[in-house]
């Protein structure tokens, strides 16, 4: 898979240029054209699970995680083919490289696409992770496999690194980091954030990257209704 963007801006558009017979996971829902050499195909997001296991499983990960129980894959004819993915979330695209050195966790929502073998399982996290984070719930999301993944985020995407460091970050802007990482998601300060207004916030620690969101889709959802004029 290749992949062009259009030029950095507020609403990134993806295109892959696939080899032939080449096939894609994308998001549901955010294929925006394609060529007549595309065939797109819906499928359980079931990680390669069959039958009723394959059920349970898809099921399993829409309801613990939020994440869609089916799945779209692109695939090319024997002369390959193009097709343009655009994300729900009004902001950039990055892709990042899987591979036996470099695995991510992601946020729910964060997926956009992956090529080769590359996937996602959903790993059990901490009760006190689970309970305070928003990523997953009792569950995050964590890749494997070989390949090309495409990740979207609210806003411009920012690639911090951390070098054997720790850092703290808003909760809501992160939306992927090294597995070699270690987090906990805190409270800010006082009674649930209330003293500073910042809720909860993710500290890492170690040697790894992680890619954050510039603007909170929550936040900028508040500040509609006072700027929406009024019938009466």
């Amino acid at each position: 898979m290749k992949c062009t963007f259009t030029a950095k801006s507020f609403a990134q558009v993806a295109t892959l240029e696939l080899e032939p017979n080449e096939k894609v996971m994308i998001e549901p829902s955010t294929a925006l054209m394609w060529d007549q050499h595309i065939t797109l195909e819906g499928k359980m997001n079931s990680n390669g699970k069959h039958g009723l296991k394959g059920v349970m499983s898809s099921l399993g990960r829409h309801f613990t995680s939020g994440e869609s129980f089916f799945m779209t894959y692109a695939k090319a004819d024997s002369q390959g083919g193009a097709i343009s993915v655009a994300p729900a979330s009004i902001g950039c695209i990055r892709q990042l490289i899987c591979d036996d050195t470099h695995q991510y966790r992601l946020n729910t929502g964060t997926f956009l696409a992956s090529d080769g073998d590359v996937h996602y399982n959903m790993k059990r996290q901490e009760l006190s992770k689970a309970i305070l984070g928003n990523t997953g719930g009792l569950f995050v999301m964590e890749t494997e496999g070989t390949g090309q993944l495409l990740i979207s985020g609210f806003g411009d995407i920012l690639e911090l690194e951390l070098n054997d460091d720790s850092l703290v970050i808003d909760n809501e802007h992160v939306l992927a980091w090294d597995r070699s990482l270690d987090y906990e998601v805190e409270i800010a300060s006082g009674a649930l954030g209330f003293k500073t207004s910042e809720g909860l916030v993710n500290h890492f620690k170690g040697t790894g990257k992680i890619y954050i969101q510039t603007r909170n889709m929550e936040h900028f959802a508040e500040t509609l209704p006072k700027h929406l004029s009024s019938d009466d």
